[in-house]
């Protein structure tokens, strides 16, 4: 098929913006749990006078850190990109998207802001509970952020709240805009989705460091912590994405059918696909390994339950199905793997010996990235899933594309491409050699001058300074 250079243009720009995007959604995803799991080890250090949980706090922030400034640089670009690639876009529901991207900005950016610097740099400066305080208001910030975003991005999904004046949309209700019917399922699931990306970073590398015998203390702590919070969010965020899916099959019948690889118009006793090849040009799936009834009986709690499959709208409405359907199973997979360490690790627990098998430290330290990858996948079912709607069922994507010529799409593409890889080779360049250096030493925070109280401190800090002492000498 011949494509001319406006298609080719809007084919470039889509791939350009689904490229920062992707990248930008890497860092979001684990400095909004990150903040919350730093704020968490700093009340319980303030409560417990522990100094683990001080230790855990202290060495995370500065992984944070730089995870923290690769999101802001990385997110400035997408803001642009509405403007350069997708102007008309812009000009069309400006009215809508505009007010609610400047309220992250105001609510959660400046705050965020305000007190990064007290958090990373207010330790001798600040007394310990305004230290906390900032600790939390950047972790609320991180929510709040996360707010706005998804408030923005589901109206595009499952657009309320609005009319249409003149081919622009305007405001009716901001009450409706906000919370549309999908953004409650989409904010809980992005955000047990965070959580559980930091929770198996930290795992990884408490794992990784018990492996290579080092750091003990701080190492048990971690892991044991992390595989008490996955055994709560894993299986929470699987209930959560079973309600996510019944809204879907509401509102955007045809995305989930491109999840399910359902192709008939309608079909009742839908069978749950484990394994197929959906084919888009010949509307079929091959090789396929699939369970009768179950997707039916998940999506309408009925075995015979029928689905609206891809054949009831046009060719051209439709979405990529291969990337929808591999994503989905991709995503999918990857919450059950944790879910399985999380039972793992709370039968190993039970029998005493968590901390030396071996082949599940090795399992949980494979786990680092698990959950950035599940929420990409996720971000393509949700992405890729609704096109070729911008806004579903009233603007299509390439419709608002900017009328641009295409090599110069590819060039800034190809920029983005080298720039992004180079600096996310810095970034895990860093990121390895913060973790390679380890946690600050126990006897070090005993020098820590922000309010810390002699009594109950001192107990905790020599016994496991001595724990610290007792397992390197072991090893």
């Amino acid at each position: 098929m011949d494509i001319d250079s406006a298609q080719l243009s809007a084919i470039l720009s889509r791939i350009q913006f689904a490229f920062t995007v992707s990248f930008h959604i890497i860092f979001p995803s684990i400095t909004i749990g990150l903040a919350t799991l730093i704020a968490v080890w700093e009340g319980l250090w303030l409560k417990t006078r522990n100094p683990v949980y001080l230790q855990l706090a202290k060495f995370w922030i500065k992984p944070f850190a730089i995870t923290f400034g690769m999101g802001v640089v990385s997110g400035i670009v997408l803001s642009y990109e509405f403007g350069t690639n997708f102007s008309k876009f812009s000009e069309l529901t400006g009215a809508v998207l505009g007010p609610l991207m400047a309220y992250e900005v105001l609510t959660a950016f400046f705050l965020e802001a305000g007190f990064l610097g007290v958090m990373l740099f207010g330790w001798q400066r600040v007394s310990e509970r305004m230290h906390f305080f900032a600790s939390c208001t950047v972790a609320v910030g991180t929510w709040i952020s996360a707010f706005w975003i998804i408030a923005a991005n589901s109206w595009m999904q499952t657009p309320a709240g609005h009319k249409i004046v003149n081919g622009r949309f305007e405001v009716e209700s901001w009450f409706a805009v906000i919370f549309n019917p999908s953004m409650p399922y989409r904010l809980s699931h992005m955000l047990l989705a965070t959580m559980l990306t930091a929770t198996f970073v930290v795992m990884a590398t408490s794992a990784w460091y018990l492996l290579k015998q080092q750091h003990q203390t701080f190492a048990r702590k971690g892991l044991s912590m992390t595989l008490w919070l996955a055994l709560v969010l894993a299986p929470l965020q699987a209930l959560v994405g079973d309600f996510h899916g019944l809204n879907v099959k509401e509102h955007q019948p045809i995305k989930l059918a491109a999840m399910e690889g359902i192709w008939p118009a309608r079909e009742a006793h839908v069978p749950y696909l484990l394994f197929a090849i959906p084919d888009p040009e010949q509307e079929k799936n091959h090789f396929e390994v699939k369970i009768p009834g179950l997707a039916s009986l998940l999506l309408t709690h009925d075995w015979q339950g029928e689905l609206q499959g891809l054949q009831s709208v046009p060719k051209a409405d439709r979405p990529n199905v291969p990337l929808v359907f591999f994503s989905f199973r991709l995503m999918v997979g990857l919450g059950l793997l944790m879910i399985f360490i999380a039972g793992a690790g709370l039968w190993l627990r039970k029998r005493g010996t968590l901390y030396q098998s071996r082949w599940f430290l090795r399992l949980c330290s494979l786990m680092a990235p698990s959950g950035v990858i599940a929420v990409l996948a996720g971000w393509y079912v949700v992405e890729v899933g609704r096109q070729p709607w911008l806004v579903q069922g009233l603007v299509r994507t390439m419709d608002v594309v900017s009328p641009l010529p295409a090599e110069r799409v590819a060039l800034s593409l190809s920029l983005f491409v080298l720039t992004y890889s180079l600096l996310f080779g810095v970034y895990l360049y860093f990121f390895r050699k913060l973790i390679k250096k380890g946690p600050p030493e126990l006897a070090d925070l005993q020098q820590l001058k922000v309010g810390v109280k002699a009594s109950g401190y001192a107990v905790a800090f020599t016994k496991n300074l001595a724990d610290e002492t007792q397992h390197k000498g072991a090893h």
